[in-house]
């Protein structure tokens, strides 16, 4: 059903929707002023999120000759079993 709307909701239907017309205009103004500024603020928020952090070493990177002995180890124990 269609409601009957009253000549006031009309006008401050009308009084808002100019209001609105007035704020969209502002609303395409840029806050940065040149594309530098832009992708300055856009590194910064990322590096804030920690997209560049550096992801951490693995046991095997920070100790590679402890891997290394221990992968001489298994193999001399597995020659000598064999034997």
């Amino acid at each position: 059903m269609i409601r009957a709307r009253t000549i006031a909701e009309v006008e401050s239907d009308i009084i808002a929707l100019r209001a609105a017309a007035e704020r969209a205009g502002t609303a395409l103004a840029c806050l940065f002023s040149t594309a530098e500024e832009y992708e300055a603020d856009i590194v910064r928020a990322r590096r804030e999120q920690g997209a560049y952090a550096r992801p951490r070493p693995t046991a095997a990177a920070r100790h590679p000759l402890r891997w290394l002995a221990l992968t001489a180890l298994l193999a001399v124990a597995f020659v000598l079993v064999l034997i």
